[in-house]
């Protein structure tokens, strides 16, 4: 009978605790959304500038004399930041005299407090074409994040001090399913935590190199510099068939010469048919 009594007390008490650590984890959730009755308790915990979590997300086009040599020194000026590159794209010239076709293009991430130091020195490799910078405040989805994983922990650690004290195996099994379950869910959440934390830290920068002449991504961005872009592509086209013309002219000459040995044979030789077989005039 106390066997069955202590059965009935443990199972109980996981359900117990499952329960309130449900509640618990609502409560925090709904305290983080800007929820409670108490409005002066809110404002009193609400995040103040210095400890708000913003994404800056960056870009910048640069016109460069080399891009190849200016993505290394973009890398070398990110990496002195204390930031890192993540991708870096080379694309070299079609051909000799073709430079217009090269470009760069990196995504980089910089430390949040070093990014506008780092757009001013992008100023020393060449010319600035255009900078664009958006952020977002994502303090919301933080602090939800870290209550609902500070609710998770007190429910791990009630689990684990629940399983210590099982009186039987039914007990053991029921609070180690329920802990597995939980520990799953804490680790997501870690894991979402650790991304976010690494945006905010970190901001991300797409720079994108390119010689003078060639139209940004989306097209020139006024009449005069469409119309440069067009003369450029132009004189580029001309360099590119005066060379081919000069690969194809020995060509021409050998087939003109090869065509006039048999041409010139044959059409005398039909001259010589025609005459002899001309009718004889009647004689009278």
């Amino acid at each position: 009978m106390r066997t069955l009594v202590g059965r009935a007390t443990a199972t109980l008490a996981v359900v117990l605790v499952l329960v309130g650590c449900t509640g618990s984890g609502g409560d925090e959730s709904s305290s983080a959304d800007g929820g409670g009755s108490a409005g002066a308790v809110a404002d009193e915990g609400a995040p103040t500038d210095a400890d708000r979590q913003v994404i800056t997300t960056a870009t910048a086009s640069l016109v460069v004399d080399d891009p190849s040599d200016a993505a290394q020194r973009v890398s070398e000026l990110v990496e002195t930041a204390g930031g890192r590159v993540d991708e870096r794209t080379e694309q070299a010239a079609a051909g000799d005299g073709e430079e217009e076709s090269a470009s760069a293009d990196l995504v980089v991430r910089v430390p949040a407090d070093e990014l506008t130091d780092v757009l001013a020195d992008l100023e020393d490799l060449g010319e600035v074409a255009s900078v664009s910078v958006s952020r977002s405040d994502v303090t919301g989805e933080a602090v939800d994040l870290d209550a609902r994983i500070s609710a998770l922990e007190t429910s791990v650690a009630r689990l684990q001090a629940l399983m210590d004290e099982a009186a039987s195996i039914e007990v053991l099994l029921s609070a180690e399913g329920a802990l597995s379950s939980r520990q799953e869910q804490l680790e997501s959440l870690q894991s979402q935590r650790a991304l976010l934390a690494d945006q905010v830290e970190l901001s991300t920068l797409h720079v994108h190199l390119r010689p003078d002449g060639v139209a940004p991504p989306g097209g020139p961005d006024g009449f005069f510099e469409g119309l440069a872009t067009g003369w450029r592509a132009l004189v580029a086209a001309a360099g590119s068939a005066v060379v081919v013309l000069g690969v194809l002219l020995p060509w021409l000459a050998v087939a003109a010469v090869v065509a006039a040995a048999v041409l010139i044979p044959l059409r005398r030789s039909r001259r010589r048919g025609a005459a002899g077989a001309a009718p004889a005039a009647p004689q009278e």
